[in-house]
């Protein structure tokens, strides 16, 4: 909906453009009703004038049928508009949230690049709500401008005087009104980005605080919220602030401007100028206006905000993808050999690798950002500074990122088990979700912990996959990693958590589940790496030793000390 790097101006044109129909439905259905709510003053005062003045119970009759008749439209109107109107804010949030949805989930990524994960989640529901409600605010708008019209129509019609001074005297008071909204605006976006930055942080600590815990850091963590939070809550009480003074202001203008339209016809009315029922009509006409006035308040300060949140949610869409897309496609059917050539990447210098098609191959990466590097670069979450990574002689720069996934799947030790049951977790991978799991459950002792629960593979798991204990944890979304069957298959560190004995039948089995197929085991488990059969050291961000793990444990002092430590 919004490629190329959209602006905040076009977040919100867009926004409101996408509810061209509702906002104009709305729209006109409200200023019917401000019509018939500016018309009731005039209408008494002609009964004054008509039969009040003269006594005529005929023309009393038929007026206050015409009275009757403003009130069931100007009522009816008003709920079928309100309804309208609201629909139009939520479907603009809703519309945006997708947005940003498709954005985030872009398999070239690159929006979450410099934000917590609870961030964006702030910027989808905070931010895009504001933005949504500025379609609701065009109506109000419009049938605030309506009213204005009206009442200036009907005042020129009682004397021209008084239709002059609210055609001349809006304008500069609307100017008034944009200036004074200028700091709210500027205090509104710090305080949904201070907002935004105070729940990624709580999302952020929340995910750890089992570490937190084991650790004990919590005292840390605790200060760290409270100064993230106590920064928010300045921000958003300086917004309030801008806020308060803000609608003080306008209302202020406002009751100054009614006044002197009150003055005026009461001055007319006392030099003959103007009837007894016409100086009711003004005055009631004066009041009137305090309604579309404090509509088109509220109306200067949803935009202030909306146009605030909009950066924000522009910052996000414009962000640049962190890989590109390419159109090549690889061999039918993928045989699985991998090679780096010359890959630098963060921590990686120079990385030289070659991996035969079907073999089991571990790497130990002493420093933990090398690891971290490789797997960014093997799932083409980030693509190579220099260097190319080939799969089956294609660069995997020339595909596109998820067909480079299907074929490469990378297995993160921190990767997440969702809200379901076990079963649906281990299927999650699979291409149809009905694929046999058995035997990924059994390589990774999965089965083990299904037995173990109250209804087996169909117990329904809680959030992140609390419910389990660590080890179990890892079993499982090892299990989803295998069940996927990948020709490629990157498995970082999946038995940090589990027993020894454990740990030593999942080695076993998952060679016995992968014959043929290439896979890469990133630890520095001995069990694990005497299952495979080759083992490389990445040391400096290069492979500075290969060979069996039994003759690098013998012959390499400082290999044996990593993985024996």
């Amino acid at each position: 909906m919004l490629d190329g790097g959209p602006t905040g101006s076009q977040v919100l044109r867009k926004a409101i453009g996408g509810q061209r129909r509702r906002v104009a439905t709305a729209s006109a259905l409200g200023m019917a009703h401000q019509g018939c709510e500016a018309l009731v003053p005039v209408v008494i005062g002609i009964i004054i004038d008509q039969a009040v003045a003269t006594g005529s119970s005929g023309a009393l009759l038929r007026w206050l049928i015409v009275l009757a008749g403003l009130f069931f439209v100007l009522s009816t109107c008003y709920r079928i508009s309100a309804r309208i109107t609201d629909g139009s804010a939520e479907y603009a949030g809703h519309g945006l949230r997708l947005t940003l949805g498709r954005k985030v989930l872009d398999p070239r990524g690159g929006a979450d690049k410099g934000r917590l994960p609870g961030a964006l989640t702030a910027i989808a529901t905070g931010d895009a709500t504001r933005v949504g409600a500025t379609a609701a605010a065009m109506t109000y708008a419009m049938s605030g401008a309506a009213g204005l019209v009206i009442s200036a129509v009907a005042l020129l019609r009682i004397s021209v005087p008084l239709g002059l001074l609210i055609l001349l005297g809006v304008p500069p008071l609307l100017w008034l009104g944009h200036l004074i909204s200028r700091p709210l605006e500027r205090r509104s976006e710090v305080e949904q980005d201070r907002a935004a930055h105070a729940s990624g942080v709580a999302a952020d600590l929340v995910a750890g605080l089992r570490v937190l815990k084991g650790i004990g850091a919590e005292g840390a963590a605790v200060s760290r919220y409270e100064r993230t939070s106590r920064d928010s809550l300045v921000a958003a009480l300086r917004a309030a602030g801008s806020r308060a003074w803000h609608d003080g202001a306008i209302l202020a203008l406002t009751g100054i401007f009614i006044a002197i339209i009150g003055l005026v016809g009461a001055h007319l009315a006392m030099r003959g100028s103007i009837s007894v029922g016409e100086l009711v009509a003004a005055v009631g006409l004066a009041q009137y206006l305090l309604g579309p006035f404090q509509l088109l308040t509220y109306v200067n300060g949803e935009f202030a905000q909306g146009r605030a949140s909009a950066e924000r949610i522009a910052e996000v869409l414009a962000a640049p993808p962190a890989v590109t897309a390419g159109t090549a496609a690889l061999p039918t059917p993928v045989a699985g050999r991998v090679r780096l050539s010359g890959v630098s990447y963060g921590a990686l210098r120079g990385l030289d690798l070659d991996v035969a098609p079907g073999s089991l191959i571990g790497v130990v990466a002493k420093d933990p950002a090398v690891a971290n590097d490789l797997l960014l670069c093997l799932g083409r979450e980030s693509d190579p500074d220099e260097g190319v990574i080939e799969l089956d002689g294609v660069p995997l720069t020339d595909l596109d990122p998820d067909d480079a996934r299907r074929a490469i799947l990378v297995a993160h030790h921190d990767a997440d088990l969702f809200e379901g049951s076990l079963l649906d977790n281990v299927r999650a991978g699979t291409p149809d979700g009905t694929a046999d799991t058995g035997p990924a459950l059994a390589a990774s002792t999965a089965d083990d912990v299904a037995r173990s629960l109250p209804r087996g593979v169909d117990t329904p798991l809680s959030e992140r996959g609390r419910s389990l204990s660590g080890g179990q944890r890892q079993r499982v979304a090892l299990a989803r990693a295998l069940a996927a069957d990948p020709p490629v298959l990157v498995v970082h560190d999946p038995t940090t958590a589990v027993d020894t004995v454990t740990e030593s039948r999942i080695a076993a089995r998952l060679k016995q589940l992968r014959p043929g197929r290439t896979t890469f085991l990133v630890t520095t488990s001995p069990a694990l790496l005497a299952a495979t059969d080759r083992v490389v050291v990445l040391d400096g961000g290069s492979v500075t030793a290969e060979g069996l793990h039994q003759d690098l444990v013998t012959e390499d002092g400082a290999y044996r000390a990593t993985v024996l430590a």
